[in-house]
């Protein structure tokens, strides 16, 4: 008898190591391994511009480790409920195997389990991507956590995450075992996933190495050589970061790994920043968590009452100019702008100064920031499905946990504190440019602002039967 094939469909899970899927496929058998672009079916949000550049690099790096071990990466582009039963009926499966994700798409999921099934296929679906699943972390009374420590605290208790998984030894192709046809795939480079009129992706080329091997190494490097630093992470000047946000947001890497290998063999300074390190992964846990229980989180105030909060019309006057010259950096505001020169030359802007820009932008400018939030999810590579939008509405106070609403980031003071001797400032405004004068007062802005968030506390106070 042959042996069965299984399809194993990848999406945010571009790795060989630490993939249970495909991991549980190999030994099953004979493997077909396929991802599938899919920008058209409903709860699936279509990649910004750097996320596609970066998918493409990602794919031709995933590409070559599943052919060293024998097989073969299939490309298909389309709705999943066409193409992932189409091609499991070109591919003779009789199973298929992915690993869980946790936005909206997972509707697109469960759906595509039933009609599988109904089909007589089997299908297997797999923790991969985080390490708490949102259904498992709920409070006493079985509702979704709105608070980070509580949260990360009850992730905690429920016990060390699982180790990594290894990479499979090798790929079997039903192809190469049964001597039949090889699977139609689509060519990479028939998506059109990089930009070529013009190619502003440079910067991106010289800052990034996408693939699961880059991905170990800078997880590597941090933990051996950055993670000791750790504690000034907040100095943008300063390299204490992981950078690893991009190998997480397409699962080039998994939390798991990362877990364990800080946890692992460090040096005593190293040990003394590895809870705080693994407390921000617990929040892009938290985000997912967030995510997967209110869906529309791009989209719609987690918190209701600032649906009141009177946002300017960023297509008007003068509000237009100002967003294009916050997009561009040209704001007078030398944090702010260095922070959007970063974006847009690298693809990434560092965290703290992601505070910075954002607060601008939606305290200063009193631009809404779903603004701006659309503007990060087309520009940076690293921009994940539930972090994004839950970190914007975190400086707007629209979100979980938010930082007190009417918080409104300085950008002079995070400078002196933050930025002191303009190290990262001057790596991104150079010393001899003419530079602009501020658009917007920030003393008086920062006044407007808070009357604006006046609107919604009223908002909040007002009895059900007034809204």
């Amino acid at each position: 008898m042959s042996t069965p094939t299984t399809l194993v469909w990848l999406r945010n899970d571009l790795r060989v190591a630490d993939n249970p899927a495909l991991l549980e496929a190999t030994r099953r058998g004979a493997v077909v391994v396929a991802y599938l672009l899919d920008d058209e079916s409903e709860g699936v949000r279509p990649l910004g511009a750097a996320s596609r550049w970066w998918l493409h690099h990602s794919l031709t790096a995933l590409a070559l480790s599943i052919a060293e071990l024998g097989g073969r990466l299939v490309l298909r582009r389309g709705r999943a409920d066409t193409e992932i039963p189409r091609l499991a009926k070109e591919t003779g499966a009789s199973a298929v195997y992915w690993n869980r994700r946790y936005s909206g798409a997972r509707d697109i999921d469960a759906a595509l389990k039933v009609a599988l099934r109904g089909e007589g296929l089997e299908v297997t679906s797999f923790q991969a991507n985080l390490m708490f699943e949102p259904w498992t972390v709920t409070t006493g009374e079985g509702n979704p956590y709105r608070v980070f420590t509580p949260f990360w605290k009850a992730c905690q208790e429920t016990g060390e995450p699982r180790q990594p998984l290894p990479a499979p030894d090798a790929i079997i192709s039903p192809a190469t075992e049964t001597g039949g046809p090889s699977f139609a795939s689509d060519t990479l480079d028939s998506w059109a996933l990089l930009p070529t009129a013009p190619d502003w992706a440079g910067g991106l080329r010289e800052r990034w190495i996408p693939g699961e091997a880059s991905a170990a190494e800078t997880l590597d490097t941090f933990a051996a050589e950055v993670l000791t630093d750790y504690h000034r992470r907040d100095e943008p000047g300063h390299e204490a970061t992981s950078h690893l946000s991009p190998h997480l947001s397409f699962g080039e890497i998994s939390p798991f790994q990362v877990w364990h290998r800080v946890r692992g063999d460090l040096d005593p300074g190293a040990r003394s920043n590895a809870a705080k390190f693994l407390s921000e992964v617990g929040w892009r846990e938290f985000n997912w968590n967030i995510l997967y229980n209110f869906p529309a989180l791009a989209t719609a105030n987690y918190r209701p009452d600032f649906d009141a909060f009177p946002w300017e019309n960023p297509d008007e006057e003068p509000h237009r100019t100002e967003l294009a010259a916050w997009k561009s950096g040209n704001t007078g505001i030398p944090l702010v702008d260095a922070g959007m020169r970063e974006l847009w030359q690298t693809g990434y802007m560092h965290n703290r100064v992601r505070m910075v820009t954002a607060s601008f932008l939606i305290k200063n400018l009193l631009i809404d920031w779903r603004v701006g939030e659309q503007w990060f999810w087309d520009t940076l590579v690293d921009a994940d499905e539930a972090s994004n939008p839950a970190n914007w509405q975190w400086v707007a106070g629209s979100g979980a946990d938010a930082a007190p609403y009417f918080r409104v980031f300085n950008p002079v003071l995070q400078e002196k504190k933050f930025d002191p001797r303009r190290t990262y400032i001057s790596r991104w405004i150079p010393s001899d440019e003419l530079y602009p004068q501020p658009i917007v007062d920030l003393a008086a802005s920062r006044k407007e602002a808070l009357a604006a968030y006046d609107v919604v506390k009223y908002a909040a106070r007002r009895p059900e039967a007034d809204a």
